[in-house]
């Protein structure tokens, strides 16, 4: 069944056209100004045949493209990644090591149940914009910004359309 929803996944341009990548970017640029910490969505429609083939699960997924987009590559190790892949209807979100101790699992699994019930209704942009909107008050909380200090933008806001 799972190799079926992968061959036939919707691409993830279509699902994501232009207009609604250009909502989430905007997104994460106001959300980024609230906060320290860096945020990096990540879209994928289906997995390549080889991970498909080893039953990498989304989560294995998320952590690899956590790693090939360099999300941990922040000065304050307060980079997250927000994931989805598509063909399994599967949110995950990866935090650097600067979150691990001040946020807890269950707080990113509330994060997944947020989006979720957009992406199940076929609502793509509303899921993501949900998932950056509970991202941002986890940042904020943990990671405020200073006023009086100038943030650098040390990640893409721009979603990241993989595979």
């Amino acid at each position: 069944m799972r190799w079926l929803r992968h061959v036939f996944a919707p691409s993830a341009q279509r699902s994501f056209p232009a207009p609604c990548m250009a909502a989430i970017a905007a997104a994460v640029t106001v959300s980024e100004r609230a906060h320290t910490g860096q945020i990096m969505v990540a879209v994928e429609a289906d997995l390549p045949l080889g991970p498909l083939w080893h039953g990498q699960t989304a989560r294995q997924r998320a952590e690899q493209a956590f790693a090939q987009l360099r999300t941990w590559d922040t000065e304050a190790n307060n980079g997250v990644l927000i994931y989805l892949l598509l063909a399994d209807q599967a949110i995950e979100v990866v935090a650097d090591r600067g979150l691990r101790s001040r946020v807890l699992d269950t707080h990113w699994a509330e994060v997944c149940r947020r989006m979720q019930q957009f992406l199940r209704n076929g609502q793509n942009e509303a899921a993501v914009l949900a998932g950056i909107e509970a991202v941002t008050e986890l940042l904020t909380e943990h990671f405020p910004a200073d006023a009086c200090a100038q943030h650098e933008d040390e990640l893409p806001d721009r979603p990241q359309r993989l595979g």
